[in-house]
This record gives structure tokens, C-alpha cells and sequence, in this order.
């Protein structure tokens, strides 16, 4: 069996929805340099619905496919679609991820998830805090 299933390897060598949002409504990023891979989550937000996302990504090919599943999965839909998303659902949506590779579905699901928290701390819309998740360790990561 091939370490990356075909769909891994379509939304690598073809990542959907990369860019940047300039007048994004909400931006999260996730990840850290020190762990290699970095997530950056850009959504445009018109009655609660996920006009447009864009992502920057810097990391391995399974963050890249992690990523590019991920926007794909939340266009279009009502933030709490979004909110709902999980790392299970982008792997699996993905075909699967090696083991080793699982924390890349991860940091899509976390990089979502800040990116609706900057969109209702921007917006001063008021939201329950354990919805998203403790950011500590995304940022910084002692070896």
C-alpha cells in the first residue's frame, strides 16, 4: 500500500482555495516553524455563511492536502459547519493519513476554528471560549 492515498497526493499537487483574503473577515493561523509546519486560514463571512476561504500553508505535503481538503469542506457552509469540522473528517475525506501525519488534519481543524474566533472577536459577537481550542500549544512547542 502507498504511504499517501491518490486523493492525498491530488490535493497536494493541486491544492484548491491557496491564497490570501486581503479584507478577510476572520484569519487564523496555527502551527509553528520549530514543528515545521505552519497554517494560515483566511474566511469571507456574509450572513453566517463561508463566502470564500483561502490558505497559506507551509509545511509537509499532508499539511498542504490537509489544508486545501479542509476550505474545500467548509465553503459555502454556515459557520457552525465549520465549527463542527473535524480532524477525523479531513482525513477521511482525505483517504486516510499515516499515523505519523494525523496532527497536519489536526492543525486545519484548529486553524478553522481561530479563524472563527477572529472573525467574533473582531465582530464583538459573543461565544463560548471552550468551542475553541487552548492555542497555547500551537504557538510554541519545547523539545
Amino acid at each position: 500500500m502507498a504511504l499517501y492515498s491518490e486523493t492525498v497526493m491530488d490535493h497536494f499537487t493541486h491544492p484548491r482555495n491557496v491564497g490570501v483574503i486581503e479584507d478577510a473577515d476572520g484569519v487564523g493561523q496555527v502551527g509553528n516553524a520549530k514543528c515545521g509546519d505552519i497554517m494560515k486560514i483566511y474566511l469571507k463571512i456574509a450572513d453566517d455563511i463561508i463566502t470564500d476561504v483561502k490558505f497559506e500553508t507551509f509545511g509537509c505535503g499532508s499539511a498542504i492536502a490537509s489544508s486545501s481538503m479542509a476550505t474545500q469542506m467548509i465553503k459555502g457552509k454556515p459557520l457552525a459547519e465549520a465549527m463542527a469540522l473535524t480532524n477525523q473528517a479531513v482525513a477521511q475525506a482525505l483517504d486516510g493519513l499515516p499515523a505519523h501525519k494525523l496532527h497536519c488534519s489536526v492543525l486545519a481543524e484548529e486553524a478553522i476554528k481561530a479563524a472563527v474566533q477572529d472573525y467574533y472577536d473582531r465582530h464583538g459577537i459573543a461565544y463560548d471560549a471552550s468551542q475553541f481550542p487552548d492555542c497555547a500549544h500551537c504557538h510554541s512547542h519545547e523539545d
